[in-house]
């Protein structure tokens, strides 16, 4: 493939990390058995800029060049794989991460976040400020990597903003392939109604589901489940807090610094206007729903 690049384009050449890359003169590219390759800005258009990544992954200069196991991933989510139709030998899960812009070069990220596994964690960078954590399941202790902790080490050492967005463990090397598609597509859903540093897929379902509606429905469901109150912010975050604190009115009244007849006040108010019990399971997810589509209305 090398040799017919060539062809097209004279001034390929093929780099290692042993010379010093003229980043401003080349655009880079990462083939699929790893090796670099750079071809002069000049030779390329928008259609051969393209093409090119088609079939290879751009490079650049920050993004930490993919080692044997992160080429093998990338086989096995474009399907390319040998492994493609095996049962994994340990449970998998993607984690979306995404990072403020030129808050930290992602080589020291990707250093940072090797020291907290007790293995070498593939990393599969997008662009700059957001990827794909390949995590697998501890045949050990079985426990699920605390990410909340991750980024508390991480924002006290390093000072960087970061979120994440942790998918579904899977069996089948066959299911990466939509799994992370399917990533890319709901992680800045979850991420923008969500104010959590960390979200797992269960909880992102919600924001999905009223994500597929549009913003008619949005709009309609908000209106007829709050009525009066879609802009009462002080009750409705009331509300929503009772709803984290899983109708536990000691627990929210505690949260909120509120004495617990005050709190049964507004409680009862939102009760009496509306006709909806949020003390009850199946009516406190309606307006748990209303909630979020009032939050997000156009």
């Amino acid at each position: 493939m090398l040799h017919q690049l060539k062809k097209l384009f004279p001034s390929l050449i093929v780099n290692d990390d042993k010379i010093k890359l003229p980043q401003q003169m080349y655009k880079w590219y990462i083939t699929d058995n790893g090796i670099k390759i750079g071809i002069s800005k000049n030779e390329l258009t928008n259609r051969d800029t393209a093409l090119l990544e088609t079939f290879m992954t751009p490079y650049h200069a920050q993004i930490p060049v993919p080692s044997d196991k992160e080429l093998q991933w990338k086989e096995v989510i474009n399907q390319t794989s040998s492994m493609t139709h095996q049962t994994a030998s340990s449970p998998f899960r993607f984690v979306y991460f995404s990072m403020n812009e030129q808050q930290i070069e992602p080589i020291t990220f990707k250093e940072s976040i090797q020291a907290l596994f007790n293995y070498k964690i593939p990393i599969l960078w997008e662009n700059e400020q957001e990827g794909i954590l390949i995590e697998e399941q501890s045949s050990i202790t079985g426990e699920n990597i605390p990410y909340e902790q991750i980024i508390d080490v991480i924002m006290s050492d390093l000072y960087v903003n970061i979120h994440f967005f942790v998918g579904p463990y899977l069996n089948q090397y066959q299911e990466a392939k939509s799994q992370y598609l399917t990533m890319f597509r709901y992680a800045p859903i979850a991420l923008t109604y969500s104010d959590k540093p960390v979200t797992n897929y269960q909880e992102a379902i919600p924001y999905i589901l009223l994500e597929q509606v549009g913003s008619p429905f949005r709009n309609e469901l908000a209106n007829t489940i709050l009525q009066e109150f879609t802009a009462d912010t002080e009750l409705l975050q009331t509300i929503q807090m009772f709803l984290k604190c899983n109708l536990n009115v000691s627990v929210t009244a505690k949260e909120l610094y509120m004495h617990r007849n005050s709190l049964q006040y507004r409680l009862d108010k939102f009760i009496e206007k509306t006709g909806i019990d949020i003390r009850q399971f199946h009516q406190a997810v309606t307006v748990y729903l209303a909630l979020l589509a009032n939050m997000h209305k156009d």
